[in-house]
Parts: structure tokens; sequence; C-alpha cells
């Protein structure tokens, strides 16, 4: 599968509101500051997402956004959709592209693949 940052960061970003967002909303400014994304950039995948009502905004001070679904219920393919993003699938069968769904316990461990993968490809192309 092959993504853009948009796409990765707006699983890196749900994975995180995912985890922390049991008790209280979670601020973006938050999510910016565990994943290393610009709090503009967030911002814009974020109303994309509350408008494919995958988050819901919560308003106040103590405010931020939770997910509208179970994360099990949320789709990598629905998270696609909703932020623009393309997905480049290879050697996948085409009825098993539709609905694609991930167990909670390996999205870690897909988006560390990605950042594994992109953080190896931006060293080898400094190294050349």
């Amino acid at each position: 599968m092959k993504l853009t940052s948009k796409g990765r960061y707006a699983v890196m970003a749900l994975v995180d509101l995912a985890r922390f967002d049991s008790i209280n909303p979670v601020s973006l400014r938050d999510i910016s500051l565990r994943q290393g994304i610009s709090l503009d950039y967030l911002e814009q995948i974020f109303s994309k997402l509350k408008k494919n009502q995958i988050v819901q905004s919560i308003r106040g001070t103590q405010g931020g956004y939770v997910l509208s679904k179970k994360p099990n219920e949320i789709k990598l393919t629905n998270i696609f959709h909703a932020v623009d993003e393309k997905v480049k699938t290879f050697n996948v069968k085409k009825s098993q592209k539709k609905g694609v769904m991930v167990k909670p316990q390996n999205v870690q461990l897909i988006i560390f693949g990605m950042n594994l993968r992109h953080t190896l490809t931006v060293f080898l192309k400094r190294k050349v």
C-alpha cells in the first residue's frame, strides 16, 4: 500500500486520538506535539474527518476531538476517502480491497511499518 503523508498523518492522528480520548476529548495541539505533525496540517485533516463523521468536536475549555465510532469500527478505507487519499494497493485481489478492516492491535504495527518505510526512503535518498 502506498500512501502520501496526508493519509499517513490521518491514521497516526486517529490512533493517537483512540489511545487518549477514553476520558476527555483530545486537543489537536496535544496530538501535534505527540506525533510531530504541524497543527495547521492537523486542522485541515480533522476538518475533513469531521465532515465525513469519523470524529466529533467538543467545544469549550476542555474541548477537543473524540472518535465518532469505536476504533475497531473505523475502516482504513473510510479514513483515506475522508482525506481524499488515493490508495494504491499491490498484490491484492479486487474483491479484498473493499471494506479493508484492520484490527486495533495491528494499527500501531502498520503505522510503524509505514513510518519505517518512509524513513528508510528518505535516508537512502540522502545517502546517494
